[in-house]
């Protein structure tokens, strides 16, 4: 009994060690949150297969930023990788508003969303719409 208990936990150990292993192979996957805001961004970066609740008939797309009070979305349309920074052309789920951005990996795990050019994101707050500022930090959801 003792020894199927410690086979088992091994074999789990080496699954989660695989699994980090992996976030840290592709960090542009998953999804990352920033709790001030409540917004999160849900990417793959690498096989754009990311499908929007509510928007399917637009296809797959690299990710898209939502929001967790409210439930428009911010489109990924695309996302080129170069190291640790993604630069990313985004729409509204409307498509009356495009920018582009810069989604970099940081050092200490984090993510910085920073808007470059083009439209600013805002979010539904309160029946208005809010800004957001031009530099956002996420955190890798859990």
């Amino acid at each position: 009994m003792m020894k199927t208990i410690l086979t088992g936990l091994a074999l789990w150990l080496c699954t989660l060690g695989a699994m980090a292993q992996q976030q840290a192979a592709k960090p542009f996957q998953g999804r990352i949150g920033n709790a001030e805001y409540r917004i999160y961004i849900q990417m793959n970066f690498y096989d754009n297969n990311i499908e929007v609740p509510g928007q399917e008939l637009l296809g797959a797309m690299s990710g898209f930023l939502g929001d967790s009070i409210d439930s428009r979305k911010w489109l990924f349309t695309s996302a080129k990788i170069r190291k640790n920074v993604a630069t990313l052309q985004i729409i509204n789920d409307y498509g009356s508003e495009d920018l582009v951005a810069t989604l970099t990996k940081n050092s200490d795990n984090t993510f910085t969303l920073k808007q470059i050019d083009g439209s600013r994101i805002k979010i539904a707050r309160n029946r208005k719409w809010q800004k957001l500022p031009k530099e956002l930090v996420f955190v890798r959801s859990k």
